[in-house]
């Protein structure tokens, strides 16, 4: 029997491989009006879709505008709705899809929580060194850590501090701008 083939009650399919799910950054750039954000939150769950990471803020303050970016996973088809029906809302300026438009710089911050003492706090530092998460509070029994970068980094970072006394983290959520000269 050919791999590709699964059994579906009695007959056998090929599955559609255009409809797997793939993480998407998309920037949205949306008139900073009250609302809006709950208008696209609103219209993600109205919809099924999931939101893995949403960053905001307002970033041209004399054309009134915000930054919206938006980290989901979805298939092809489901992506293109996200987008049309993001397209369709009013205060919304231009949706672009980071993912397929070329490389982005994406960049997460988070902070790190450690607690330890002894042979676990030198560890602690020397793993936080190794990943320049910088120290922002230290007290006798835990640290603090500010890590910034992808958020595979973050991750790993944060699983090496679990064994080590992994107590709380904040995380900011992407922040994603495309490569090049031109602007969004």
């Amino acid at each position: 029997m050919n791999a590709n083939l699964q059994p579906s009650g009695s007959a056998y399919f090929i599955p559609d491989v255009t409809q797997v799910p793939e993480r998407h950054t998309l920037s949205v750039l949306v008139a900073n009006e009250p609302g809006i954000l709950a208008r696209i939150a609103g219209l993600f769950s109205a919809r099924g879709f999931n939101i893995d990471s949403l960053t905001v803020s307002e970033t041209e303050h004399e054309k009134g505008l915000s930054r919206l970016t938006i980290v989901t996973t979805a298939n092809p088809k489901t992506l293109g709705q996200i987008k049309m029906q993001l397209g369709r809302l009013v205060p919304v300026h231009k949706v672009h899809d980071l993912t397929v438009e070329g490389e982005a710089v994406e960049r997460e911050l988070a902070l790190v929580k450690v607690a330890g003492t002894g042979e676990h706090r030198v560890e602690t530092l020397r793993i936080a060194d190794a990943f320049r998460a910088k120290v922002v509070d230290a007290c006798t029994d835990s640290f603090v850590f500010e890590i910034t970068g992808k958020s595979s980094k973050v991750e790993q970072f944060i699983a090496l501090m679990v064994p080590l006394g992994l107590v709380e983290v904040v995380r900011t959520g992407m922040a994603a701008i495309s490569r090049g000269k031109d602007k969004m």
